[in-house]
């Protein structure tokens, strides 16, 4: 079995014939911090290649849709280059292009869940006058 290893250094994108797995180009693409994390999101199903259901192991190639649900958060992305190890920001944004479709998706997501973080009590302890309201309403 051939190791995939880029030209230059460990950290830079490649191309090539063979593929990359898929927690390796998760991790790389720094859509999770840990390969174990992205173990964990392809066994619990969060992560689907070309529509169908992914494991950590499967080979990625350029040109292949991945869609890969963080939390509330779903990203649909299309694979355009491979790397095996985690890269800088600005490299690791590269490797892949997010639908425009997703994008506005995951905005509109964000902005519906800061409004609900947005409605209700505030939190922390109560001040002096919110504890004698709440002394008063219980007393009653």
């Amino acid at each position: 079995m051939a190791l995939l290893l880029s030209h230059s250094s460990n950290a830079t994108p490649m191309s090539n014939d063979q593929g990359v797995r898929l927690d390796q180009w998760l991790v790389a693409a720094r859509f999770f911090k840990t390969r174990h994390l992205a173990n964990e999101a392809a066994r619990r199903n969060h992560v689907n290649v070309n529509q169908q259901r992914a494991k950590p192991g499967k080979r990625v190639f350029t040109g292949d849709r991945v869609s890969i649900r963080k939390g509330p958060l779903t990203y649909d992305i299309e694979i355009i280059d491979l790397a095996e190890k985690r890269l800088a920001p600005a490299l690791a944004a590269a490797l892949y292009q997010e639908d425009d479709d997703s994008c506005e998706r995951r905005r509109l997501r964000q902005a519906e869940l800061q409004q609900q973080r947005n409605v209700g009590v505030a939190p922390g302890r109560p001040d002096k006058r919110q504890r004698r309201q709440l002394t008063k309403f219980r007393n009653l």
